[in-house]
C-alpha cells in the first residue's frame, strides 16, 4: 500500500506571501474581527462567573446586564468574521484569476514558465480558490490558538488543579494535528498536479476529437487521459483519510480531557476551593482551551492553501527576464525564420527552419505534415515561441516585440475561426476600437462574405448565434476579420479548407488583390493558393527543403504527390 504521506515538494510558506499580500484589507478586517471575537471570548467566562456567584448570593437580574452585553459584543464580532471571510476569499480568487490571465494572454503558448491549457484551467478553476482560503485559515487559526492558550492561563489563574488535568491532555492532541497537516500538505499538491494532468490531455484530445474518431481511436485516447485517475484516487484517498484520522482523534481526546478537567473541578468546589460561579468559569475555560483543537481544520485549510498558492504562483509569477520589449520599427513586413526548432508531442514539428518571406509578397508553405506548416503559420503570428532560433519581423524578433505593436502589425486567418462579439459586425471588428461600416463590408466583399451577410434577417447587425453558417461562410468571415486590420503581415492557417476548387480560385484573386503590396504567409495544402503564391516553401520532415514557385516545385514527383494525398475537407483536424 502507498505511503500516505507523499513528498511535500515545493509547498513552501514563502508561497502564501503574495496571496496574503493580494486579500490584505479583507485579511485585515477579518483579524479586526477575530481579535474583538477572541477578547470577548476571554472575558466571557469571567464574567459569567461574577453573574452565577451574584445570582446566588440574591443580587437582582441587573447583575445579568454586563453578561448581556459582552454576549452581544461577541455575536457582532462573529457575524463580522462570517462577512469578511467569504469576501476576502472571492476577492483574494478574482485577483488570483485575472494576474493568471494577464500572463497567459501577455505570453504566447511556450511561454517559459506558462503551463499547458488543460493545467491552466485546473489552476484557474481549481488551486486559485484554495489558494484563497489562505487569509481566513491564517486568522482563524491564530485567533484559535490564542483563545486556547488565554483560556490556559485564566484556568490556572483560576484553578490549577484544573488546568494541569487540561494540560495532560492537550499535547498528544497538538502532536496529533501537526502530523496530519503535513501529511494533508503533501496530498494536496499532488493531488492538484494529477488532476491538471488530466485537464491537460483532455484538452488535448478535445483539439484533435475528429482525427480520434476517424482513427477509432476513442478507447485508447480515453485511457490516455484517464492515465492519471490512480493518482488522483490515491491522494483524493490520502485527503479524507487524513481529515477522518483528525476528526475521530480529536473526538475522542475532547470528551476525555473535559471530564479530566470536571473531576478536578469538582474535587475543588467540594473542598471549597472553588465557587459555583468559579466552576461555570472553569467549564467555560476547558471549552474554550478545547476550541484550540478546531484550530485543526483551520491548518487542514492551511495546508490545502499552500498546495494551491503553489500551483498558482508559476502561473501568475512574471515569465522569467527575457528580450527587453521594443518597439516595431517601421518596415514592410519582412520576414524571417532562423534555425526555428518547436517541439511537439514527443518529436520535433520543425528541425531548424530557415525561410526568409520577402516584404510584400505572397509566400505558401507546403508540407506532407500538416502540423508542422501549421506550427510555423502559429511562430509567424507570434501566438507560440520557438523552443530554439528566431522569428522576427522587420529585423526585430518577435519575442521581444511590444504585444500590442505586434496584434496591431499582424492580422491571422485560422482553419476554424471562431467568431467572438454579440453580432456579426461586431465579430469582424474584434479587438479594434472604431472601424466603419465602409472598413468591414468592403473586408466582408473581399473575403466573399459580404453578399451572404446582407442576406441574415439584420445583415451586419444580426446576432452571431442566430446565424447559422457552413464552414466556408464561417472561414470568409474569419479571412474578412483579420482584412479588417491594417496589417503588415498577414498569416493564414489553411484558411480556405471548406472552400470548393471554384470558390477557392475566386476567393484567391481577391484576396492578392486586396493584399496587394503586403507579405502573406500562406500556410497550405492548397494547389490553388500554393499556384497563385509569388514562392512556395517546401517543407520535408520539418526543414525546408526548397523554396520556389509552385510550377517549378510540381516537376519534383514528391511535391506532386502532396495535392493528391490532400483531404477533401483539409481543415479536419
Amino acid at each position: 500500500m502507498p505511503a500516505d504521506r507523499p513528498a511535500a515538494g515545493p509547498v513552501t510558506t514563502a508561497a502564501l506571501r503574495p496571496v496574503l499580500a493580494l486579500g490584505r484589507r479583507w485579511t485585515a478586517a477579518l483579524a479586526c474581527a477575530a481579535a474583538l471575537s477572541t477578547g470577548c471570548a476571554l472575558l466571557l467566562p469571567t464574567v459569567l462567573a461574577r453573574a452565577v456567584d451574584r445570582a446566588t448570593a440574591g443580587a437582582g437580574p441587573r447583575t445579568a446586564l454586563p453578561l448581556v452585553a459582552l454576549v452581544l459584543l461577541f455575536a457582532a464580532a462573529e457575524a463580522a468574521s462570517q462577512y469578511a471571510a467569504p469576501r476576502g476569499a472571492a476577492a483574494v480568487t478574482a485577483g488570483l484569476r485575472r494576474a493568471v490571465v494577464r500572463r497567459a494572454v501577455a505570453d504566447p503558448p511556450g511561454a517559459p514558465g506558462l503551463p499547458e491549457r488543460g493545467d491552466l484551467a485546473a489552476r484557474l478553476t481549481g488551486s486559485a480558490p484554495q489558494a484563497a482560503l489562505a487569509g481566513a485559515a491564517v486568522v482563524h487559526t491564530a485567533g484559535q490558538l490564542v483563545t486556547a492558550a488565554g483560556a490556559v492561563v485564566g484556568l490556572f489563574l483560576l484553578a490549577p488543579r484544573p488546568a494541569c488535568a487540561f494540560l495532560l491532555a492537550a499535547p498528544a492532541g497538538w502532536l496529533l494535528i501537526r502530523r496530519q497537516v503535513m501529511r494533508t500538505a503533501g496530498h494536496g499538491e499532488a493531488y492538484q498536479a494529477a488532476q491538471a494532468a488530466i485537464a491537460t490531455a483532455l484538452v488535448e484530445a478535445l483539439r484533435g476529437s475528429r482525427s480520434i474518431a476517424a482513427a477509432g481511436a476513442v478507447r485508447a485516447e480515453l485511457a490516455r487521459v484517464l492515465e492519471p485517475l490512480p493518482e488522483v484516487s490515491r491522494h483524493g484517498h490520502g485527503l479524507w483519510r487524513s481529515q477522518r484520522a483528525t476528526a475521530w482523534r480529536v473526538g475522542l481526546l475532547v470528551p476525555v480531557t473535559q471530564v479530566a478537567v470536571l473531576l478536578a473541578a469538582g474535587a475543588d468546589l467540594a473542598a471549597a476551593r472553588l465557587s459555583p460561579g468559579g466552576l461555570a468559569a472553569v467549564t467555560a475555560y476547558a471549552t474554550l482551551g478545547l476550541g484550540g483543537f478546531g484550530a485543526a481544520q483551520s491548518l487542514l485549510d492551511l495546508a490545502r492553501a499552500r498546495a494551491g498558492a503553489a500551483r498558482v504562483a508559476g502561473a501568475a509569477a512574471p515569465a522569467p527576464p527575457g528580450l527587453a520589449r521594443v518597439p516595431l520599427p517601421a518596415g514592410g513586413g519582412r520576414l524571417e525564420f532562423r534555425a526555428v526548432r518547436s517541439p511537439a508531442g514527443g518529436r520535433p514539428r520543425l528541425a531548424g527552419v530557415d525561410l526568409v518571406v520577402p516584404a510584400g509578397r505572397w509566400t505558401a508553405v507546403v508540407g506532407a505534415d500538416d502540423a508542422s506548416t501549421s506550427a510555423l503559420a502559429t511562430l509567424a503570428a507570434g501566438l507560440a515561441r520557438p523552443a530554439a532560433g528566431e522569428v522576427r519581423l522587420d529585423g526585430v524578433d518577435l519575442a521581444a516585440v511590444r504585444p500590442e505593436e505586434l496584434r496591431a502589425a499582424v492580422a491571422v486567418a485560422f482553419t476554424d475561426p471562431v467568431l467572438f462579439g454579440a453580432t456579426v459586425a461586431d465579430a469582424l471588428t474584434l479587438g479594434q476600437d472604431t472601424v466603419p461600416e465602409a472598413g468591414y463590408t468592403a473586408a466582408a466583399r473581399a473575403a466573399g462574405a459580404d453578399l451572404f451577410v446582407r442576406r441574415l434577417p439584420a445583415g451586419y447587425r444580426t446576432a452571431v448565434a442566430d446565424a447559422p453558417m457552413s464552414g466556408g461562410e464561417r472561414q470568409r468571415l474569419g479571412l474578412a476579420r483579420a482584412l479588417c486590420r491594417d496589417f503588415r503581415l498577414l498569416v493564414l492557417d489553411d484558411a480556405t479548407s471548406a472552400l470548393d476548387r471554384a470558390a477557392e480560385e475566386s476567393l484567391a484573386d481577391a484576396l492578392r488583390e486586396a493584399t496587394a503590396g503586403r507579405t502573406v504567409l500562406c500556410a497550405t495544402r492548397s494547389p490553388v493558393l500554393a499556384g497563385r503564391a509569388d514562392a512556395v516553401a517546401w517543407l520535408v520532415d520539418g526543414r525546408v527543403r526548397a523554396v520556389a514557385p509552385h510550377a517549378v516545385l510540381c516537376r519534383e514527383p514528391g511535391y506532386r504527390a502532396l495535392f493528391a494525398t490532400a483531404p477533401a475537407v483539409r481543415g479536419a483536424q
